[in-house]
């Protein structure tokens, strides 16, 4: 399904539900508790919009009134009796902060923390300082720049654990693997990876071979994530922190924080 479906599917009724809330919103009470039935209704809710719809998370939203729903790689708020729909960033004025994407950064950290280890291609120093979670696909020509720098990367502190993301995704139309999958699949089942992977975004294709391999789940993963092209860096905090950035960027992104 398309990432964007939510976007397509009810944009016109976007500014009808801000104004129709805008006024609710200030008598309308907090949503209650997440039960059984309040994840029943989110579901048949949003399947009046799209019938694949994923959902992955729901929880009472800062918004009176509403759940935070988070489906299929987007965000979005229902309201507690699944009549309206928000889908934007939500800022807390008081605070100025955008609540959208903490919901975002805490949901993506919990998911990659079930990621084990051995599934990833690790590029660390010894004692990293900062580690990121990179989606990344080989033929995709600013993950091969950004492979470029990895000594550098690792001589700033930082460990880059990469994900595979094919962004023509896993299988064709026609339901064949696609070639930028195999070419994946075939470096997560090498048996020295980092060499595989290092060949690879230099245009050395690997050696073709196959074995139960996560690359199919990590693009999944992506999606589920609202991964939607690569390099996608992801913080140790979860918040998406760019695309292509070299060493001295991102380790200022890093120092920052949040």
């Amino acid at each position: 399904m398309s990432k964007k479906w939510l976007l397509a599917t009810c944009a016109g009724l976007v500014l009808a539900s801000v104004l129709a809330m805008a006024v609710a919103s200030a008598v309308e009470p907090a949503a209650p508790e997440v039960t059984p039935d309040v994840n029943a209704m989110v579901r048949r809710a949003l399947k009046t919009l799209a019938p694949g719809v994923q959902v992955d998370a729901v929880e009472p939203a800062a918004l009176p009134g509403f759940y935070q729903v988070i489906a299929s790689g987007q965000l979005m708020y229902l309201s507690s009796d699944g009549r309206y729909l928000l889908n934007g960033d939500l800022i807390d004025l008081a605070q100025k902060k955008n609540v959208s994407n903490a919901a975002w950064a805490r949901f993506r950290k919990a998911e990659l923390a079930k990621v084990p280890a051995s599934q990833r291609i690790v590029f660390a120093p010894a004692h990293p300082k900062y580690t990121v979670t990179v989606f990344t696909d080989v033929n995709c020509g600013y993950c091969r720049a950004l492979h470029e720098h990895i000594a550098a990367f690792n001589e700033a502190g930082i460990a880059v654990e990469y994900l595979a993301w094919p962004r023509e995704g896993v299988a064709s139309l026609s339901g064949k693997p696609t070639g930028t999958y195999t070419e994946m699949a075939s470096i997560w089942c090498a048996a020295d990876r980092k060499a595989a992977f290092t060949d690879a975004v230099t245009g050395k294709a690997p050696a073709a071979a196959s074995c139960t391999n996560p690359v199919a789940d990590q693009y999944d993963l992506g999606l589920k994530l609202g991964v939607d092209g690569t390099p996608t860096i992801v913080a140790p905090d979860g918040r998406t922190v760019g695309g292509y950035l070299t060493p001295g960027q991102l380790l200022a992104v890093l120092q920052k924080g949040g």
